[in-house]
């Protein structure tokens, strides 16, 4: 009898390292805390708001466990870099912006702020992936990081974390709000800038452990 080829989902599958399904637990995690955060705004549930909080250091922990497995098992390919690119623009990108409108930077200049935040991420990320090689050198191993890794967002969640266990947020949210021209600011939003800007920094360089 003639063989049928497997459907092209399982072959994919077949490609997947350990690693990779780590990998994949890390975009789980943030697509869950970005409905969470929706899910609170729905509900105004704080319960909602903190568990979309908590699923950032989750994330964070599966992303650095992907990267031992990775090298532990010898199994790195341009397929595993790509899922943590992505998984870390869904989880360490989006999901805080999420969180920090839920948390109540719903004004005009806030949106601008996280917008901002979330493609200072991505162009991170793209320009990492495009300069690994690069920066590596002979030893195949990046020696350090331009700009502040996407992870860096955990202390972001960390902080909207604290000020909904304080009940200050909504209309209670650090710093206020500043009619600022056409649109209304709150000024808790320039931290998403400043982390933004610290993202796409080419002056400064973390070592890489």
């Amino acid at each position: 009898m003639e063989r049928t080829a497997a459907p092209r989902h399982f072959s994919m599958v077949r490609e997947f390292h350990l690693a990779d399904f780590f990998t994949l637990g890390n975009a789980a995690c943030g697509v869950g805390a970005i409905l969470l955060a929706m899910l609170y705004l729905a509900s105004g549930e704080r319960a909602h708001f903190l568990w979309s909080a908590a699923l950032a250091p989750l994330a964070f922990f599966f992303d650095v466990l992907d990267g031992r497995i990775a090298r532990a098992r010898h199994q790195h390919s341009a397929l595993g870099r790509e899922l943590d690119s992505l998984s870390d623009v869904i989880s360490f990108g989006v999901a805080p912006a999420a969180l920090g409108f839920a948390a109540g930077m719903q004004g005009g200049w806030d949106a601008a702020a996280l917008i901002y935040f979330v493609c200072c991420g991505v162009s991170r990320l793209a320009r990492f992936n495009v300069t690994a090689e690069q920066l590596a050198g002979d030893s195949g191993k990046v020696a350090y990081f331009e700009g502040t890794p996407i992870p860096t967002s955990v202390v972001l969640t960390g902080i909207l974390a604290w000020a909904a266990w304080q009940g200050d947020i909504g209309a209670r949210l650090w710093g206020g709000v500043v009619d600022l021209g056409p649109w209304d600011l709150h000024p808790l939003s320039l931290v998403y800038v400043l982390s933004g800007s610290l993202m796409i920094s080419k002056t400064l360089r973390i070592p890489k452990f």
